[in-house]
């Protein structure tokens, strides 16, 4: 006796409509509640302390309404760390992505060491980030002698030596440099899964029709790079505005504030200056604004994917 595609809808139907099949996102109900307690739940009740003068030791809190987040736009320190958020995370976006790709699109080629290449470039990504910060921070050694300004002098370019972290007008640079530093061969990894996944034929039929290497990228490898120009362009984003580890391993935000970011800020006045009703203002308003700028890239870059 054999059973109909049709016998096998039909009784599926009739099995649902008796509760016989628990829809699947009930398994997820276990995770769901763990999550809730550990992360939802004091995220939502540690909220409330933005509108307190909470010192953060005992429970003595007054109610102060909005004066923290008045306090915040008032804050040259904050509104400082605010532009570094911004520029950090621009220059992350740009040059790491533009980094990742040209070698994604060096080690997609058929030379014989585009294994090895690979594994070189990927090699900083499983770093500690704190073991990257102390390193580059032994090569902006500001001795004459030392790292990065012996290497200038030994090719003749001594005039270039500079006190990398120490001086206010490069150090913000000199972190991002580190960040883009490590950070390149994830963003590499990820074109490289998207190059993967573009079909060769659509190049020889280009090539065929006498289009050159710049007129394929463009036409036909770029717009099937969209999704992961999206997943690399989100990602670095999000990095770029919460970026901590770096900053607080090389510089701790200085000199000065040059190196602040809202993140660090948000650190000091918690366990520095035991302020923590207003780093908890600093960190929602953090919190809102990483939310808002990401949806409002992810509705761009997913638009960009349709039309591609």
């Amino acid at each position: 006796m054999t059973v109909s595609a049709v016998d096998v809808r039909v009784a599926a139907r009739r099995t649902r409509r008796r509760g016989g099949i628990v829809p699947p996102w009930w398994f997820a109900v276990p995770a769901v509640v763990v999550y809730a307690l550990v992360v939802l739940y004091p995220s939502i009740a540690g909220a409330g302390s933005a509108f307190t003068d909470w010192s953060g030791v005992g429970n003595a809190k007054s109610f102060v309404g909005v004066a923290n987040f008045k306090a915040l736009f008032q804050d040259d320190q904050a509104l400082g760390a605010l532009r570094n958020t911004l520029l950090l995370t621009v220059a992350i976006v740009v040059v790491q992505n533009g980094i990742g790709l040209l070698l994604a699109l060096g080690v997609h080629t058929r030379i014989k060491s585009r294994m090895l290449l690979r594994l070189v470039f990927f090699a900083p990504v499983v770093v500690s980030p704190v073991m990257v910060a102390f390193l580059w921070k032994f090569v902006y050694n500001p001795a004459p002698d030392a790292g990065l300004n012996a290497a200038l002098g030994a090719l003749g370019l001594g005039s270039l030596r500079q006190d990398w972290l120490g001086n206010p007008s490069i150090a913000l640079w000199s972190v991002a440099f580190t960040v883009i530093w490590q950070c390149a061969g994830y963003s590499m990894v990820i074109f490289l899964a998207g190059l993967e996944g573009v079909p060769a034929e659509l190049h020889e039929s280009a090539m065929v029709d006498g289009a050159g290497t710049v007129a394929r990228f463009r036409h036909i490898t770029w717009p099937l790079l969209a999704p992961a120009v999206t997943i690399n362009v989100m990602l670095s984003t999000v990095g770029g505005l919460t970026l901590f580890t770096q900053i607080i391993a090389m510089t701790n935000g200085g000199p000065g504030y040059a190196t602040d970011t809202l993140s660090t800020v948000l650190y000091k006045q918690a366990f520095v200056y035991g302020k923590f009703g207003y780093s908890t203002a600093v960190a929602l308003v953090l919190a809102i604004f990483v939310a808002a700028v990401s949806f409002i890239q992810i509705g761009y870059l997913r638009s960009r994917e349709t039309t591609a």
